[in-house]
């Protein structure tokens, strides 16, 4: 009797034991909830555009394995203006375009496939700016404590944006739930990033800019947010002005120094 009772006692500690390893783990705790729109507000409100600056920063591309790059100048006014002018590093202008909102303005005959849309350039920036009837689907936190907004833009795409703590991060756009484009941003502590990368998967195109310095200024002329021509070479002087009166921060008639190469 006392050898069945044994027996049996190992019997059902066993298939406890069998039991206890076929169940699945327990369910990890649930991600932490936000009030997505809330946090939105909160992002939006601190946009980094407070006055006039002037960004000169390298620029790099790489489309299908054609490769380019030089130096550029954005010139950043408030609410949501950007001016962007891309040379070589012959110096040839290689692109100019202003973005006002969500509207890309580039010349007549200008290459199209240089710049990242709207939603990119101004993540690139640090911006963030989501697409005027976009449908904020929800946000959560991540397991790095990072948040992540999705919005829905139509029935195929979908954008999100994630961010730590007040910085923006990247920038997803997808298709079909596949990404398709991203933008990457670095911070460093200043109030603009200091380097972005922004990728179309689908087409295989990179652009990388990184950030050589910021300048306030007292504003611009406001022709050179309406860039009608593309004319190859250095740019027109009323373009390159001087953006103080008594100084000049560009010269009139080509692309900002280049930065010195050691030997």
């Amino acid at each position: 009797m006392e050898g069945s009772r044994a027996a049996r006692a190992w019997g059902i500690a066993g298939a406890t034991f069998v039991l206890a390893c076929a169940l699945p783990p327990p369910p990890e705790p649930p991600t932490p909830g936000i009030d997505a729109e809330r946090e939105v507000l909160l992002l939006k409100a601190q946009t980094p555009i407070e006055h006039p600056v002037r960004i000169v920063f390298d620029w790099s591309s790489n489309d299908r394995g054609a490769r380019a790059g030089g130096r550029g100048v954005a010139r950043v006014e408030p609410p949501d203006r950007i001016r962007l002018d891309l040379f070589l590093e012959n110096g040839e202008l290689a692109v100019k375009a202003a973005l006002i909102g969500r509207e890309l303005r580039l010349p007549p005959g200008a290459p199209d496939d240089i710049l990242p849309p709207p939603d990119f350039l101004w993540g690139a920036l640090g911006v963030f700016r989501p697409a005027i009837g976009s449908t904020l689907l929800g946000g959560r936190v991540l397991e790095d404590g990072a948040m992540r907004f999705d919005y829905r833009l139509d029935d195929r795409e979908g954008i999100a944006f994630r961010f730590a703590g007040d910085e923006l991060l990247e920038v997803e756009l997808t298709e079909a739930g596949h990404v398709v484009q991203r933008v990457e941003i670095e911070h460093d502590g200043e109030s603009y990033p200091a380097r972005a990368r922004y990728r179309n998967l689908a087409e295989f195109r990179e652009l990388r800019i990184e950030r050589d310095q910021v300048e306030r200024v007292e504003g611009f002329p406001p022709d050179i947010w309406r860039p009608v021509t593309m004319r190859i070479g250095a740019p027109s002087d009323d373009e390159f002005r001087s953006e103080r009166r008594g100084r000049a921060s560009l010269p009139s008639s080509g692309p900002p120094h280049p930065r010195p190469r050691p030997e």
